[in-house]
């Protein structure tokens, strides 16, 4: 796995080997910046379930204003730092340790983010339980998306509910992005 474009272009990232690990390939993170790049330069980036940082490593190399990191997992914690200091990124970037519900909680009232990125662990129904958070917050900037990495089986029927719609969709195997915004 490496950083795709930017200032730490091709460098490599460090991740945890393991069944319960599945970084985002470096295909599947082409083709999200590509979708993403208009709203990246000098916008508000927080990625949670943060995993190895990968997703917020690329959108501090391509311009990013600020990246907030949120994970629980002490060994990805660790992870996510050591690949911020050696792609020399560390400077506009947070670390929040702890679960994201409480995470979001200790958030609220902060500027708004231009781009959540959440990319829970699969099959855990996470996902509804984040985003109905989200839908109460000042999070999400005005104009701004999350974006959701999942299961292609995974249920969003309950978005309407929820105050979101789907502006865009794409699969790629064994997982999907959604992009959502909020309605307002």
């Amino acid at each position: 796995m490496r950083v795709i474009a930017g200032t730490a272009r091709s460098m490599p990232l460090r991740t945890v080997k393991g069944m319960d690990v599945r970084p985002t390939t470096d295909r599947t993170k082409e083709t999200l910046f590509n979708i993403l790049m208009p709203l990246i330069p000098g916008c508000r980036f927080l990625d949670l379930y943060a995993g190895s940082g990968s997703i917020g490593i690329e959108a501090l190399s391509r311009g990013c204003a600020s990246c907030t990191f949120v994970e629980k997992n002490r060994i990805h914690q660790n992870l996510i730092l050591e690949n911020l200091a050696f792609t020399h990124l560390e400077k506009n970037a947070r670390l929040i340790r702890g679960d994201v519900d409480s995470a979001l909680m200790r958030l609220e009232g902060e500027e708004p983010y231009d781009i959540i990125f959440m990319d829970p662990p699969f099959n855990q129904k996470l996902e509804k339980g984040t985003l109905a958070i989200l839908s109460k917050s000042s999070l999400p900037a005005e104009g701004g998306v999350i974006v959701v990495e999942a299961s292609p089986k995974t249920d969003f029927s309950y978005l309407d509910d929820l105050g979101f719609e789907i502006v865009k969709e794409r699969r790629y195997g064994q997982s999907r992005h959604i992009i959502l915004k909020k309605l307002t």
